[in-house]
């Protein structure tokens, strides 16, 4: 445990890692999983990943930093991170996000309002090595010494810490130990934001030193920019899914549908988490037939990047996230739409709608708006005749963190619950108050070693206990139930996470998203567009 657990120890130079986390010190689990015993074991890592990767923080590996062969390799390392620590803190390198860094440097009480707002913390049974400040509390002191260059009477006023390469490959893996929710920004009372500490630490990993972990870099936001998907499918290959879904759900609703490509001057350029086209097909079918049968006229584009909004540079690399903001902006522009709209994928939205708005100046500044607004507009517009009884199981509510607690989008999802599905129940809390799904910030996708055991026993724990807590009184596996989550990456979270716990075989709890439930309740569509079985 970490109870005895100093910051300082974060430079120490033995490999043995700072923490355990074992299944017994964890936040304890609603029925069915009220005990340790009844939880899932936690894999090991392999011997040949601890003797070839950094290790040390914690026994799990999350981005298998490779262990430098020589003192000489060390020290470089740690030159390249002195180096972007120095620009991380300039305002040439990081106009961007650096105002909010260093008041969140500077002005930090230490009231520690954060720890108990952080899902992570909890669930790990409050390990200090995920307390919310443990992170910013290194930088901190990072910060005064090297680059103010308070010497010791910084080290006297803030706190010494010796900067080496142990410090430097723990801080590596801690930084995706956070899920970027923002909650602990949420409720800092003076606006300090650990979420961006996490955040600013995996950009200078990634844009000084190339660290970062391959599925959101090499397999993620390189792949998109290649292929234009981030799933490798190309333009010729999306069209022959989108044309597959198109037929598939035309014969499961019994309405003519077609997706239209590249239409100039549509109101509406429709941009999918392209995860859903091959996932969750029935995402994109649905929305293609609510769009058609409101009237609506919209596209979808087939150049490079045009037909997935995702932006994995969002959560790692600026530079990364330019270039792929840049290319959806200049799509738009080309096609001279009225505006784009950004399906269901949480951190798409944060991406195109908030993030995006210090590069899209000028004629770039296409207008963007939430899905959640639209189909909250056709839902309660009555264009659509719907009919609630079709609805009428379980269906409970997770919120995006980016779309809901970032950006406000609370209400539309939820005047549309309440209007088609009779047995709608809040998780507590909600809202802005919501915790992440814990796949948030790229862990949803991240696979490598033991870090899925880590993401469900304690990233996830919160949401697994949340969504317990909703359907606790109807648990029974003849009751089916729905978790609605509008979010490409949340769904693949929930779905991993339903799976390790075997939610579906033993409680029938389904996931899926909101558009699907619209098309399921939809009058004009045959019966049953929500099929129950598993995904």
């Amino acid at each position: 445990m970490s109870a005895d657990l100093k910051l300082t120890d974060i430079s120490r130079a033995s490999r043995e890692p700072l923490t355990h986390v074992v299944n017994e010190e964890l936040m304890p689990l609603p029925a069915p999983f009220d005990s340790p015993g009844k939880d899932k074991s936690w894999k090991p890592l392999a011997p040949r990943t601890i003797e070839a990767c950094e290790c040390s923080l914690d026994n799990t590996c999350a981005v298998s930093i490779p262990r430098p062969k020589s003192l000489e390799e060390e020290q470089v390392l740690v030159r390249q991170f002195a180096a972007g620590l120095d620009k991380l803190f300039s305002k040439e390198n990081n106009w961007t996000f650096l105002q909010p860094l260093i008041l969140t440097m500077e002005h930090c009480t230490r009231c520690q309002t954060c720890a108990d707002s952080c899902h992570i913390f909890e669930a790990s049974g409050r390990n200090e090595v995920y307390r919310p400040t443990f992170r910013s509390e290194v930088l901190r002191r990072l910060y005064f010494k090297h680059v103010k260059g308070g010497g010791l009477l910084s080290a006297l006023q803030h706190g010494d810490i010796e900067l080496n390469w142990p410090l430097v490959a723990r801080l590596i893996e801690l930084s995706y130990r956070c899920n970027l929710c923002r909650r602990c920004a949420q409720t800092c009372p003076v606006g300090a934001d650990n979420g961006l500490v996490a955040h600013e630490l995996r950009k200078l990993f990634s844009m000084e030193m190339g660290i970062a972990p391959k599925e959101i870099h090499d397999n993620g936001s390189m792949l998109q920019l290649k292929t234009g998907s981030s799933t490798g499918m190309t333009p010729a290959a999306v069209k022959d899914n989108m044309e597959f879904i198109d037929e598939d759900t035309s014969e499961k609703t019994g309405i003519k549908i077609e997706t239209p490509w590249d239409v100039e001057g549509a109101d509406v350029l429709l941009l999918h988490n392209a995860g859903e086209i091959l996932a969750w097909p029935e995402n994109p079918g649905a929305f293609a037939l609510i769009l058609t049968a409101a009237g609506i006229k919209w596209t979808l584009s087939s150049e490079m990047a045009g037909y997935d909004a995702i932006n994995y540079g969002l959560w790692y690399d600026d530079a990364q996230f330019a270039r792929v903001a840049l290319k959806h902006a200049e799509i738009a522009r080309k096609l001279k739409v009225k505006k784009i709209v950004i399906g269901e994928c949480g951190h798409a939205h944060k991406a195109l709608s908030v993030i995006a708005d210090r590069i899209l100046t000028g004629d770039m500044n296409v207008r963007r708006e939430s899905s959640m607004a639209l189909l909250r507009d056709i839902v309660m517009s009555g264009r659509l005749e719907l009919d609630p009884s079709r609805n009428d199981f379980p269906v409970t509510l997770h919120d995006p963190c980016n779309m809901v607690r970032l950006m406000g989008v609370v209400e539309p999802q939820r005047e549309i619950l309440r209007k088609i599905c009779p047995q709608f129940r809040e998780m507590t809390p909600h809202g802005v108050d919501n915790y992440c799904c814990g796949g948030g910030s790229g862990f949803a996708i991240m696979s490598g070693t033991n870090f899925p055991d880590w993401r469900f026993h304690v990233a996830g724990r919160k949401k697994l206990q949340q969504i317990l807590n909703a359907f606790s009184g109807c648990l029974e596996p003849e009751t089916p139930k729905y978790v609605c989550a509008p979010c490409s990456n949340c769904k693949g979270q929930i779905r991993d996470l339903l799976a390790y716990y075997d939610l579906w075989n033993k409680h029938k709890i389904l996931y899926g998203g909101l558009a699907e439930l619209i098309v399921n309740a939809m009058t004009a569509a045959k019966p049953g567009f929500i099929e129950w079985e598993w995904h």
